[in-house]
Parts: structure tokens; sequence; C-alpha cells
């Protein structure tokens, strides 16, 4: 029996198609440090786990498919405080931020229509799309102006009839860019020109350093029928597996659709919602800490890959990411090998290889992801093993 054309295209997650590898050299007795997932090793609240703790109903219901009122307003208290004005129907909880951005994708554009993305990307758009039939169009951008936008008139050329939204990442995964507000600004104005939607990941809002400031694409003026916001708690509260997400807009004809597609998922987590609503409050007394250990991390993972000979690497701006070109011409090859052969201690370590954060074919071959999501006494070694890894790689290869 022949599968369907999604399922021969769908695209295998470059985070984790060499995780057999992974489970195999831990088999072998070896400790693996996993720069390759954004999986931060910083507890999650206590408010949040005690919330589990603390559920007592009988029954475990259905809830609304819009998400708990309790927790959509306590969502609106949260954005309140990033100047995002929205109201609770302008609200809907999703499982997870991937069911946003699939549901977002599939309310703007017909199956074989068009959205332009900057490239390199957050990889699991690609299957997201691929689900939905629709194409990504990129746009690449490159690590010499830390992977900032082009100028409007470069975005605007890729453009065409089919082109429906333009989706972005701010701050970015795998970049770690953080788009300056005059960019936000005039993504918008190419928006309203050319009648498209903007569908804003804005999951990492909070991981921002160097007292750089976040402008979501709901500040941006006369932007209510364009602006889609797709958010998640995963990242905010160390809770990858809560796998609660929001998705806003002011347009109530988007709305309106997104509510049937909620509708016909029945409903996102009940206790996960309930668990996330503890942490809706939290605020300077949480994140500073969070951030400052996160600019830590990142200062330590920068300044080692500055010492490994021809690197090529930006420092990140926001999120918990670095992009880096490595001295070796295949990563996906060279992170197989290290997990397969190569080991320091007994334990060895796994980037995401970049080729798959990108559309363009043949792109980030020699480009690896490194997540600093670990402490810094096992970054500082996963940093070491890697450096190492690289040498010993190239003696091989001659």
């Amino acid at each position: 029996m022949k599968l369907s054309q999604r399922a021969m295209e769908i695209q295998a997650s470059p985070i984790r198609k060499l995780m057999p590898h992974a489970e195999a050299a831990k088999k072998r007795g070896l400790k693996v440090y996993h720069l390759n997932i954004g999986q931060p090793d910083i507890p999650t609240p206590q408010v949040m786990i005690d919330a589990y703790h603390s559920f007592s109903d009988k029954v475990l219901a259905y809830g609304p498919s819009q998400g708990l009122d309790i927790y959509r307003q306590g969502l609106v208290r949260y954005y309140s405080r990033y100047g995002i004005d929205l109201n609770e129907d302008e609200i809907i909880v999703t499982t997870a931020g991937s069911e946003a951005i699939t549901f977002a994708m599939m309310v703007v554009a017909e199956v074989g229509e068009e959205i332009l993305v900057p490239e390199p990307f957050y990889t699991n758009y690609n299957g997201f799309a691929t689900m939905a039939g629709i194409h990504l169009k990129p746009i690449t951008t490159v690590g010499e102006n830390g992977y900032q936008l082009p100028p409007a008139e470069v975005i605007e050329s890729f453009i065409t009839k089919k082109t429906k939204a333009i989706l972005i990442c701010n701050p970015g995964n795998p970049t770690g860019t953080v788009y300056p507000e005059e960019d936000v600004m005039m993504i918008g104005e190419i928006a309203r020109k050319y009648n498209l939607f903007v569908i804003s990941d804005e999951v990492y809002r909070e991981f921002i350093y160097e007292g750089l400031k976040h402008t979501s694409i709901m500040n941006v003026p006369d932007l209510e029928a364009n602006a889609i916001l797709v958010d998640s708690v995963s990242k905010r509260y160390s809770a990858c597996g809560a796998r609660i997400g929001c998705i806003a807009s002011k347009n109530k004809e988007v709305m309106s659709a997104l509510l049937k597609f909620a509708q016909a998922r029945l409903c996102p987590p009940t206790v996960d919602q309930l668990a996330a609503l503890a942490c809706i409050d939290l605020g300077d007394e949480y994140f500073h800490p969070l951030i400052s250990e996160y600019e830590a991390r990142r200062d330590l993972t920068y300044n080692a890959l500055l010492q490994i000979p021809d690197i090529v690497c930006v420092k990140p701006q926001g999120a918990f990411y670095i992009l880096a070109t490595l001295p070796v011409d295949n990563v996906e090859e060279f992170v197989t090998w290290m997990l397969d052969e190569f080991s320091i201690d007994g334990a060895t370590m796994m980037g995401a290889p970049g080729d798959g954060f990108y559309a363009t074919p043949g792109l980030g071959l020699n480009e690896m992801r490194l997540a600093y999501v670990l402490n810094q006494e096992d970054l500082s070694k996963a940093m070491h093993i890697l450096t190492e890894g690289i040498e010993a790689y190239n003696k091989i290869k001659g």
C-alpha cells in the first residue's frame, strides 16, 4: 500500500533523529550531554508542581475548547505586563505552541499556498507546514549580520499571488536573534501593504540579554486584522512536558475559525492549564535570576566556541540557542561520529545538525545548533568535549 505524499515528505527532526545513536551511547555506559534540544535543567517553579499535586477533582472532565476561563483571564494579566492589550475572547489555549502554529497556518493559508519565513528557522515549522499542505518560502538570513532581517524591498521580492502570511520567531530559534522594534514595524507595514497575515512566535519573550527590548507583533499599530500571536509555557517556566500554549488575535474572523479547529480536537489539557495558571503572576523575582543564569550560560558557550580554530558564530541576543559554523564538512556525520566513537572521561555530547533549520537545500550542512540549557559545570564539560572532538575528527578525516 502507498503512503500519503505528506507522509513521504515530512521532515525527520534534526533535533531528535540522531537520538538512537545517543541511546546506544548511554547503553554503552557513556554520559551524553544533550545540547541538541531545548530542554532546560532549571527547576520548574514549585508553585506549578504544587498545582499538579493539589488537583482533587473526582472526575477529570472535558474542558472548554477555547481553554479554561480562569486561565485565559490569567493570560490577559500576563500579556498586559508587556503592553499587549488582549481580552479573554481574543485568546485560545492550545495543546502547546506546536498546535498554535499548526492552527495558525491552516487558518491563514490554503493547501498549496505560501508562508514566508526567515531562515534558519525552528525546524518543526517544516513539519507543521507539510501536515497543512502549505509551502514555506524561505528568506535566507546570514550570520555575518546576526541573522537580522533583510530590507523591506528584499522581503517584498519574495511575495507572490500565493503568499498568505509571514512567519517570524522573535527571539529566534535557532539563532538567538532579537528583532529590533523598527524591523517588527517593517514587517507590519509589509503585511498591511500586501494584505498578509503575520504569525509571530514569541515563546522566548523573556529571554533577552544586554538590555535589549522585545517588541511583540501585537504592539504594532493598526495591525489588528493581520497579527496572530503564538506562545507557549514550555521554556518560560521550564515546563516542556506541560504542553500548554495559546494563540491570540484581535481579528474576530480569525478567532472564530480558530475556535472550530479547537473544537475539532475537543480541549487542551485541564490540569496543565491549572498548573500554568499558578505561574501566571510570577514576576521579576522569578525572571531576573533566570535570565542572568541563561546569560552566563550563553557567555560560557560563546567564549568556548571562540577558542575553536576556524569557528564562525555570532553572540546570541536572546532565547538560549547559538548557531555556529564548525570546521567540519557535515555536522550530521560529525554528531553521529561523536555519539558512536568519541568520548572523554566516559562522556560525549550531542548538538543538532544545522541543515534541518533551513528550507533551502544545501544550507546549514556545516552548522550546529547548541542549546545552552545545562548547568554551567556540565555545559563547560560539553564544550570541552566538542572542542576536542572537532580536532580528533578532522585528524581522522585528514
